[in-house]
This record gives C-alpha cells, sequence and structure tokens, in this order.
C-alpha cells in the first residue's frame, strides 16, 4: 500500500464494520478518484446515487441487449462498503469508476477453466489459522464490531495511518493466502488484470491520490504490480465482450439474505444495518427493537425483560471471549427472556429484524425500457404500490379501478411478472366478481420486465403480442383453452381474435377426446368471467358448443381399456366437464345452437352409454369400474336416476359375477365427493356392506386400498355415522341373528305382511306368495373391517 498514490482499501463485501472504515479511510486521507470494482458500464449511470430518491437497498442490473434473460446483479446496501464510496465520490464531486471486467465478458461463453471456482474460503482459512472454527463469528469479531481508531488533528499523518491500518492487517493476511496459491482462479487472474489496467489508467488521467475500493482477497493482486504486456496478454484470452445495458432497481433485505447474485448471501442484513446506523452501544436499542416487534404481535414483554436481556447477552459474550455481543447472543437472549423460550416468537423477531423487509427505491431518471416506464405509470395510476413484504389484495371486478387492477395483474403473469398470485378469496362470496391476491414483489422481476420488452413498449402492447406469440408456438389444445381465458381475464381483445383462429384449428385436428375433454372447463369458466367484464364472448360461446358436442360423442367409446393411472385422470376430467356442461347447458344463449337443453340431454346420454360399458371378456372390452360408477354418481345426483335404480345397478356390479377390483373401483367412482347418500339410503349401504363381508380372503388384501383410500375421503362425520351403524348390527333389515342355513325367518316375515299389504294397496287378508328371502353369508370371524 502507498500512501502517496493508491491506497487499496481490501473490504468484505456487505460488512458493516468494513463500511465504517472505509468511510474513516476516505474522510482521512481524502482521495481525488475512488475506484470500485464493479461493471465499468454502470460509469455512466453513478451520479444518480446522489439524487435523494436512489434509496438502498439497490442492486446494478446488467443484462445482455440482445438476450435480456442474460442478466447479473451488483446489490449495495446502506451497511455496503462500495455504496459508501460511491457516496462520498459522488457527495465530494470525485471521479467515481467502477473497474471489474465488463458485464458484457460475463454473459459471453467462458472455458471450464475460466470459470473454474477454487472451493477454498479465504476467510474460512484465516479463521482456522487463528484458531477458530466459525469464519463468520471470528470476521465478525475482528473487523465488524471493531470502531475505526480515532485520530488527532494535531497529527494528520498518523491520523491517516490510523485509518489505514487496518486495510494493511487485512492485506497481510490475504497476501499470505494468495503467496500460497490458495483461492484463486482463472478468472480471478482475468478480473485483476483489468483491475490493474484500470489503476494505470487513472494515473495517465492525472489522479495522484487514488482510493481502490475492492474485495480483500483482490488486494496483494493489485499492490504488485506486473507488467503492461503481462496484463494484456491476459485479457488477450478474453471472449468477445456481448454488448449489455446497465441500470439501478430496487433490492430488499431479504432478496440481500439469499446466497445469489453478486456478493449476496448476507445471513442477517437488518443485523448489519442495525450495526452499522447505531451509534454507541447497539445490543440494548436492538433489543428494544425486538420487544416492540413482539409486543405489536400480543407477546407480553416488559422493559424488564429487555434490561434482563441485554445483561444475559454481555454475559454470553464475557464467557465465550467476544470483544462485544454478536447476533449470537443477542439472538440467544431474545430467545430465552423475551421468548420465554419459544422459538414462534422468536422466528417473528428473526425474520422481522434479523432479516427485515427493506426496500429500495429508484429515481424517475435511471435508466429504464419503456416497458419498465409503462408499469411504473400504471402502479401509480393504480396505487400499486411494489412492496417486499407480502400483502393480501382483495378486488371488486364491477370497480372501474379493482377491474383495472385485475387486468394488470393478469398481463403481467402472462408476460411472467408473477407479482400477484391468485389467492383464496378472505371474502365470503362466490361470486364471480370477487377476486383475491397475494402480492410479493422480487427484485428479479426487473430482469423479466427487460426479456418481455421484446413484446412491446406497453404492458398491454406486450401482453397482446406475448398471447399470440404463445398462441402459435402452442402444441396442446388445452393451452390454448387456458390461454384464451387468460386473454378474457386479462382484458386483451386484441389478442382474442388470433388465439381464436389458431384454438378452432387445434381444435378441428384434434381427434383425442382427453385433449378435448381437458379443454372444455377453461372455455367455459371464460365466459362466466366474461360477463362480468364486458367482454364478447360470441366466438368462444360456439367454440364451447362445439367441443362439448364432441365430447357427448366421443368420451363412452374413449374410456374403454383404460388402465389404472389413465382412469384417474379421465375420472377428473369427467367431474370437470360435468360441472362445464352443466354452466353450458344451463343457458341457452351460451349453447351456441340455441339448445341449452339439448346439450344436458346429449351429455345424459353418453354417461348412460359409459355407465352401461361393462366389461364382458375382460377388463380391456369394457370401461373401468372408476369411471362407470362416477357415471352413474353423477346421473344420480342431477336427478337423471333414481336411487332404486342406482341400488339395483350397486347390486350387479357387486354380484359375485364380477371382479372383486372392479367393483372396489365402481365404488370409489360412486362415493367420491361425498359419502351421505349412504345414510340416507340405507339399501346402498347394506348392499355395500353384504359385498363386503362376502368378499373372499384370498381378494380381501387386493381390493382393501381402493376401499380405504375410497372412505378416507368422505366427510368425517359421515365416516363415523357410517361406522356406528355397521357396528349396531345387521343393516338393511337383515336378521339380527343368522338363521339355520341363511334362510329368511318366516314367523317374523309374516308378522309385516299385513302392514305392507296396506302400504301397497292389497288386502292385508291375501298377503301373497311367500318370497323366500337372499341367503346372506357371513364369515365366521364377523366381518372384514
Amino acid at each position: 500500500m502507498t500512501v502517496s498514490e493508491v491506497a487499496l482499501l481490501g473490504i468484505r463485501h456487505h460488512g458493516p464494520g468494513s463500511a465504517r472504515a472505509v468511510a474513516a479511510a476516505l474522510a482521512r486521507w481524502r482521495p481525488d478518484a475512488v475506484l470500485i470494482e464493479g461493471p465499468p458500464e454502470a460509469d455512466a449511470i453513478v451520479h444518480l446515487a446522489a439524487e435523494k430518491d436512489l434509496v438502498p437497498p439497490v442492486a446494478l442490473l446488467a443484462h445482455a441487449v440482445d438476450d435480456p434473460a442474460k442478466a447479473a446483479f451488483w446489490p449495495y446496501a446502506e451497511f455496503s462498503p462500495e455504496w459508501v464510496a460511491i457516496r462520498y465520490g459522488v457527495d465530494h464531486d470525485l471521479p467515481v469508476r467502477f473497474i471489474d471486467l465488463p458485464a458484457g465478458y460475463g454473459f459471453a461463453p467462458f472455458t471450464d477453466e475460466d470459470t473454474d471456482e477454487s472451493p477454498a474460503d479465504p476467510l474460512a482459512l484465516l479463521a482456522e489459522a487463528a484458531g477458530h472454527d466459525d469464519a463468520e463469528r471470528w470476521w465478525e469479531d475482528v473487523v465488524e464490531h471493531r470502531a475505526p481508531a480515532s485520530g488527532s488533528d494535531a497529527d494528520a499523518d498518523a491520523d491517516v495511518e490510523a485509518a489505514l491500518a487496518p486495510f494493511a492487517a487485512v492485506a497481510e493476511a490475504m497476501g499470505a493466502l494468495r503467496a500460497e496459491g490458495l483461492g484463486e482462479s482463472r478468472r480471478d487472474l482475468l478480473r485483476e488484470a483489468h483491475m490493474r489496467q484500470q489503476v494505470r489508467a487513472a494515473r495517465r488521467a492525472g489522479h495522484r491520490r487514488i482510493a481502490v475500493v475492492c474485495g480483500a482477497f483482490h488486494v496483494p493482486a493489485l499492490a504488485t504490480m506486473p507488467t503492461v504486456a503481462h496484463d494484456r496478454a491476459l485479457l488477450a484470452e478474453l471472449p468477445k465482450k456481448v454488448k449489455a445495458d446497465v441500470t439501478w432497481i430496487p433490492w430488499t433485505h431479504r432478496r440481500l439474505s439469499q446466497a445469489t447474485g453478486y456478493g449476496a448471501g448476507v445471513q442477517s442484513p437488518g443485523w448489519y444495518h442495525h450495526l452499522f446506523t447505531t451509534e454507541g452501544d447497539p445490543v440494548p436499542r436492538w433489543l428494544t427493537r425486538a420487544a416492540d416487534l413482539l409486543r405489536a404481535q400480543d407477546h407480553p414483554v416488559s422493559s424488564a425483560h429487555v434490561i434482563e436481556a441485554v445483561r444475559l447477552a454481555e454475559t454470553l459474550a464475557v464467557l465465550r471471549g467476544r470483544p462485544l455481543a454478536g447476533l449470537t447472543e443477542t439472538m440467544d437472549a431474545v430467545r430465552a427472556v423475551l421468548c420465554e423460550g419459544s422459538d414462534v416468537a422468536l422466528e417473528l423477531v428473526r425474520d422481522g429484524l434479523v432479516v427485515g423487509d427493506a426496500l429500495g427505491e429508484v429515481p424517475d431518471a435511471a435508466p429504464a425500457v419503456p416497458l419498465q416506464r409503462d408499469l411504473a405509470r400504471l402502479q401509480r395510476s393504480l396505487r400499486l404500490k411494489p412492496a417486499a413484504e407480502a400483502k393480501e389484495l382483495d378486488l371488486d371486478l364491477r370497480k372501474d379501478t379493482d377491474a383495472a387492477r385485475s387486468r394488470l395483474l393478469h398481463r403481467l403473469r402472462l408476460l411472467g411478472v408473477e407479482w400477484g398470485v391468485p389467492a383464496r378469496s378472505s371474502v365470503n362470496s362466490t361470486g364471480t366478481f370477487r377476486e383475491s391476491w397475494r402480492l410479493h414483489w422480487q427484485p428479479e422481476f426487473a430482469v423479466r420486465i427487460a426479456e418481455a420488452a421484446q413484446w412491446g413498449t406497453t404492458v398491454e402492447e406486450a401482453a397482446v403480442n406475448k398471447a399470440v406469440g404463445t398462441a402459435r408456438a402452442a402444441g396442446e389444445l388445452a393451452e390454448l383453452t387456458g390461454l384464451v381465458e387468460t386473454c378474457l381475464l386479462a382484458g386483451l381483445s386484441g389478442a382474442l381474435p388470433a388465439v381464436m383462429r389458431v384454438l378452432a384449428d387445434c381444435a378441428a385436428l384434434d381427434t383425442d377426446v382427453a385433449h378435448l375433454a381437458g379443454a372444455l372447463p377453461a372455455l367455459v369458466r371464460a365466459l362466466r368471467y366474461g360477463d362480468v367484464r364486458g367482454t364478447d364472448h360470441g366466438a368462444l360461446a360456439e367454440a364451447a358448443a362445439g367441443l362439448a358436442d364432441r365430447v357427448c360423442v366421443g368420451l363412452p367409446p374413449a374410456c374403454v381399456g383404460l388402465d389404472a393411472d389413465s382412469a384417474t385422470a379421465m375420472r377428473a376430467r369427467l367431474d370437470e366437464v360435468h360441472g362445464a356442461i352443466g354452466l353450458l347447458g344451463s343457458d341457452p344463449d351460451r349453447a351456441g345452437d340455441g339448445d341449452g337443453g339439448g346439450l344436458a340431454e346429449r351429455w345424459a346420454a353418453a354417461l348412460r352409454s359409459l355407465a352401461r360399458r361393462e366389461p364382458t371378456a375382460g377388463p380391456a372390452t369394457g370401461a373401468p369400474g372408476l369411471l362407470r360408477g362416477r357415471a352413474v354418481r353423477l346421473l344420480l345426483d342431477d336427478g337423471r336416476l333414481d336411487s332404486a335404480a342406482a341400488a339395483r345397478r350397486l347390486r350387479l356390479v357387486l354380484s359375485a359375477a364380477n371382479s372383486p377390483a372392479d367393483a372396489a373401483g365402481w365404488v370409489e367412482g360412486f362415493l367420491t365427493g361425498g359419502g351421505a347418500l349412504l345414510l340416507h339410503d340405507p339399501r346402498l349401504l347394506a348392499l355395500l356392506d353384504e359385498w363386503l363381508t362376502g368378499v373372499g380372503a384370498e381378494v380381501f388384501t387386493d381390493v382393501l386400498p381402493l376401499l380405504r383410500r375410497t372412505f378416507a375421503g368422505l366427510e368425517a362425520g359421515v365416516r363415523t355415522t357410517i361406522g356406528s351403524r355397521v357396528a349396531a348390527g345387521p343393516l338393511g333389515g337383515a336378521p339380527a341373528a343368522d338363521t339355520p342355513g341363511g334362510e329368511l325367518d318366516a314367523a317374523r316375515a309374516d308378522a309385516a305382511v299385513p302392514v305392507l299389504a296396506l302400504l301397497l294397496g292389497g288386502r292385508p287378508n291375501n298377503p301373497g306368495p311367500k318370497i323366500p328371502g337372499p341367503k346372506i353369508p357371513r364369515q365366521a370371524a364377523g366381518r372384514n373391517t
């Protein structure tokens, strides 16, 4: 380090102790130029740091002009040493230059040798050499928790030496590591060669006092300058640079805590911010903030708790040999005293204070693509300000502002910007005029917006063009119908004609009934939302009616010979289509041909046809029992089949002629969606009980998983009541005890004949012939359970 020319300030990215040391060194050494490790493309916008509207945490975003998906971030918090250096330079009207490799090289293809990073961590190696097994704690003790040395105005040279002393010690330690070749990579050597070239350029520009703020690991490589030819030879190996654009974007403490991005992975940004911005002892103020946060969540925390927590944290620091209570000691005190051992309460403090939800701000003067500017305009006009913390938003689509908010959020989702995600409504309403969203802004959305800028300069234009492009590239019918629904929700009337043309062509060529069945529900949902949003759905209704007719015709034969997995998937589509046709057929105007009732009848006929497709010569010759049973249940629920007919079908399915596995599947399809009908119609429960108790032991273990899955899906109250009725004794009027040979008890039957004759309109003195009852076998060990 040469005080008269270049001051190499080796720092740790996002370290509050390093930031304080950099601030003190710059204030006392007073350079005439500041060089910072970072992308040189940002030199043109570094002056924006002087704007009051540029509030950290922020990040430099660089992306390839021709491929915005290729992007990189350089995040800065208020406690980042680089940010401190930037603010010092712009506040003192000094040249501020970034000296790392241009971002455009990062988007170019490097060889494996260039990008290979050594797994060795320099801090871990230094901590190990100092006898510590925790590198983070060691660095905090020796750097982050120590204030810069105070100087004396009477001795300016001594003052400067004191300010630069910490950096000299760090440089010496890193020099020892670099002398052994530890932690170096080919990429680091290229970066350092470029940094040295920029230092030489600053000297040629006439700057005599140059401050270089860079990662401490690079200091030894910048302290000893090789020849210019040496560095030029290294840089000649670089690939062709890709053109890149750079801008400022808002960042968050939460995003800074994730181990992605340049210099990120700070585990406790909220704590580091507190250390950097708090004068004096930070622990009492931190614990006071923790107490305030817990009180806001109705935890009983008093001033006495805070005092005891401070004492405990300080005592723990002494016992552990630390110069100051760190985050570990402070959080231990929070857990033991403020949270009274509760991990739930401790997580509130960790999430709210250790990490935090700080979100930066960027001025309008920052470079941005037109799409980003249009989005910012819409956010202001609709009063939807991005926030780092997640929040719920309930919309009433009958209001103009809420409808416009809904359209914006749907358009952004189409563009890949998941700022809002549909959520379960907190308002008790089943109307289609209600929407609920969960909003959570992520810094990475800036990249996706830049990538989406290829589709247009406004959000609406970009969404329309993206929808049309997606439709033309779509390979499945269900994808197209979902896209149509999205277009209606997003109010993209400009995209609908083109999307509908592609949909019509695809539907005409697709002969797979499963595809048609999967596509229909989305179209019908789109029709429902079209009403409240005031969209024209004439062509959509016609397409939906056409798909519905084709499904009615093709569904029964398409269900023949399906395996178990395919049958399960088809059952889900069967339910969806049933609901869709119920909506479509209930309104004649929506049926396309003015025959809404006819559509419902055609669908009922299709269900009847499916219910009759029983296997006659093996499973491959008929529809699976799961689908046949589901068809019967749907007909029963719609009132197109009475309970007696349903019981008759169940009796046939449960007969000994059918395989137990097929019967179990039929029962599953029949009972899915609600088992209360077993309680309302005891005949069904009796038939099921009779079949189950008669299943042989050799096949009972095979059907048991199916039956357990079926009854596990029933309501808890229904399961309890069914169990009580079965446990109470024989069902369906069966005798309390088996008669010899399983025959009907004639005496008990004769006693009921007069009453039955009166109910049926017959004469009591002519009861008619006796009809022997069914023989009900019972297993010796009782019912299977």
